[in-house]
């Protein structure tokens, strides 16, 4: 049954494989639901692309998204096939995302020179476009220089696959105006999800695209509980990730919070982190956490899904439930039946 709102899901990417078992069954429980789309992440465990494939033959409908494939550790080449690949045996319900990570990452993990990331992620976007197209692959960029001009050797399900970027400053957030299909930013206040629309449709307008070309597809830190005696504890727990992004991430997130009217929260949690976790978290002040994250029964979180679509949010992206699969289709299922009313 088609939800009135595009809402998909976030689920994690685990390190032991009792636990992708329980991620493969619980997107079957997406999918059978009628949710828009499923996205994986990726760090140092478990490869992305390869646990995507999986998630593609365990589906029939859901829109299954990677969030996200960093530019540096692989090519355009290889991303654009195997999104093409993926694109083809899931029926044309592939996503892909991409970002450029950061410098501790790519260098001490995939050992790749942090050079450039802006500029490698537009050309990366025209190269894997080039290839999606079947064009012979000539291109000479600042980062790429493609001279033999290969192309794909099969006919892909569609010439485009949507591109998303994770986008969190100024002027990457302009570029994705101008290049990308949509955006995944995470931890993004929704009393500012306004001025995120400026920047994406002024950087649409100086590419010749019209306002609106950028879908805005927030990860958004989600919280159901099935009754008022979990509500405290859901909302301490919601807290742990912004402290984390906030104090453990790089400058990223705590940049663009301060950008957005937060800059003593920022500071109270930085401060926390020196006494340790414990005191980072607590740091989180309500406000941050209510205009970041969403807490409540599926009728409440359905409402609020609806307000924050009304100012702006196109694809809300919602963490998938935790706990056991009775829990999950439960609580999946009662968010679906609030959104349909």
């Amino acid at each position: 049954m088609s939800m009135p709102l595009r809402v998909g899901l976030v689920a994690d990417n685990p390190n032991f494989p009792s636990e992708w078992d329980s991620v493969v069954a619980k997107t079957r429980i997406a999918d059978e639901l009628g949710y828009d789309s499923l996205w994986l992440g990726e760090t140092w465990g478990y490869d992305l692309l390869t646990s995507l494939a999986d998630l593609v033959r365990e589906t029939k409908q859901i829109k299954l998204g990677a969030g996200i494939v960093n530019v540096f550790s692989r090519s355009p080449g290889v991303v654009a096939a195997t999104a093409a690949t993926l694109d083809e045996r899931s029926g044309g319900r592939f996503l892909l995302g991409l970002g450029s990570s950061g410098p501790q990452v790519i260098e001490h993990w995939h050992g790749a020179a942090y050079h450039k990331p802006l500029r490698r992620i537009r050309e990366y976007v025209e190269i894997v476009n080039m290839i999606m197209r079947r064009e012979p692959l000539v291109y000479q960029g600042e980062i790429f220089h493609l001279e033999r001009g290969f192309k794909l050797r099969f006919k892909p399900v569609r010439d485009h696959i949507p591109i998303y970027l994770a986008s969190l400053g100024p002027k990457s957030i302009t570029q994705a105006g101008e290049i990308a299909d949509g955006i995944l930013p995470t931890f993004w206040p929704i009393s500012s999800i306004q001025s995120l629309r400026a920047a994406l449709d002024a950087g649409s307008q100086t590419a010749g695209r019209p306002a609106g070309s950028v879908l805005i597809a927030p990860y958004i830190t989600t919280a159901l509980i099935a009754d008022e005696s979990q509500r405290e504890m859901a909302r301490m727990m919601a807290r742990a990730p912004i402290a984390w992004y906030i104090g453990r991430m790089g400058t990223f997130y705590a940049d663009m919070l301060r950008r957005n009217g937060y800059p003593m929260e920022v500071e109270a949690v930085l401060e926390g982190w020196t006494r340790g976790q414990e005191s980072a978290v607590a740091a989180v002040t309500d406000r941050l956490l209510d205009d970041t994250a969403i807490i409540g029964t599926p009728a409440e979180v359905a409402d609020t899904l609806r307000r924050w679509s009304a100012l702006g949010v196109d694809q809300p992206l919602i963490s998938m439930p935790p706990g056991d699969l009775v829990t999950t289709r439960a609580l999946l299922g009662a968010l679906r039946d609030a959104l349909l009313r």
